[in-house]
């Protein structure tokens, strides 16, 4: 019997415990931000197991509805929401909901956030639940039937003050929030997260039900070799985009041309690009002009999660971290990845005279 590897398989850095570590380097910290994060990760784990078995559960197709976008929405979407709020809201740690598949934002009853608890004699009660969390419970939902990685996207703001939380506790710049991250649920489930201390990547084992520390310190490269984005929209890009995928196309002075790697799920493509490096592009057009992509819950996490990682996210106006959203399902154009890649598509609007 191998007691050395017993001993090091369990000694395994848990998301859970890794968490912990971080919040321990705050005195101010009470554990809150933990307390919440667990209860998205029991989401995720309850998402992904309910993916691995939509075929035979019967959990693909459509569900008979449209969400508030407009767009049909499937069994899996609904299920996948559900989960989220329930588990959200029994954290005891959340104050205000928004979900992609819900119209409105949602307030957690007072009775589900949290308790009055002491803190230290100076503070003898502070009020838990401190918390509003953005999301999108299954991003790339479209590709579920044709068995394509697909994944929950997440934002955590702490209330700005008071104890009730109301709708400008989320409308603020992505740049104020305090954790992102995402859930791939695809050949392995695989959590993302930033606490504002870099990027950490966790890859669901199986047989202990817990996400493992397996990838430290995610740095996206400074440049890469590949770029992303929906090429059927060309027609109705602007001339900055269109220059740009003309030069990775057809570079000149002997550079090799980049590689076209489009998905077309949001987490699948942004992962790869942390991963490998590159640009991640969903333009403004003249079909949509705003954008297509909504930026509380699928650019700022994003966006978070590649400038905690070393890259840069551009809306094609200004820093995607630093727009002011007006309401909850406002949409945005987006550029993310590779410092270097997003730096070129921002010379290109200077140059164009649209910024």
């Amino acid at each position: 019997m191998d007691h050395a590897a017993d001993a090091q398989r369990t000694d395994l850095m848990t998301l859970t415990r890794f968490v912990l570590n971080e919040q321990s380097k705050h005195p101010e910290a009470r554990g809150d931000l933990t307390i919440l994060l667990s209860h998205i990760v029991l989401g995720c784990k309850f998402v992904c197991a309910a993916v691995n078995k939509a075929g035979l559960a019967k959990l693909i197709g459509l569900a008979g509805d449209t969400n508030i976008q407009g767009e049909e929405q499937k069994k899996l979407d609904v299920l996948s929401n559900e989960v989220f709020i329930k588990a959200l809201c029994s954290s005891g740690r959340a104050n205000v909901l928004v979900s992609e598949e819900n119209e409105t934002e949602i307030y957690v009853e007072t009775s589900r956030r949290g308790r009055f608890a002491p803190i230290n004699i100076s503070q003898y009660y502070h009020f838990l639940s401190r918390y509003c969390v953005v999301f999108d419970p299954l991003d790339g939902s479209s590709n579920i039937d044709c068995g394509v990685s697909i994944g929950t996207i997440f934002g955590i703001y702490m209330l700005k003050d008071g104890k009730a939380g109301v709708v400008s506790d989320v409308l603020r710049p992505g740049k104020e929030m305090v954790a992102a991250g995402y859930c791939l649920y695809g050949s392995s489930c695989m959590l993302v997260l930033s606490i504002g201390n870099g990027v950490h990547g966790f890859t669901l084992d199986p047989a202990l039900g817990e996400f493992i520390l397996t990838h430290p310190v995610m740095r996206v490269p400074r440049k890469g070799k590949i770029y992303s984005v929906n090429e059927g929209n060309a027609k109705h890009w602007d001339e900055p985009t269109k220059k740009y995928v003309e030069i990775a196309k057809f570079p000149t002075g002997g550079s090799v041309p980049k590689s076209l790697r489009y998905i077309g799920s949001m987490v699948a493509d942004v992962h790869r690009t942390l991963l490998y490096g590159g640009i991640f592009m969903y333009p403004a057009d003249k079909k949509s002009p705003n954008g297509k992509l909504r930026l509380l819950y699928e650019v700022f996490p994003m966006a978070y999660l590649v400038e905690q990682a070393g890259g840069q996210a551009f809306t094609g106006k200004e820093r995607a971290l630093d727009v002011v959203p007006k309401k909850i399902h406002e949409r945005s154009p987006i550029f993310l990845g590779s410092f270097e890649d997003v730096e070129e598509i921002k010379s290109l609007y200077h140059a164009s005279g649209l910024l």
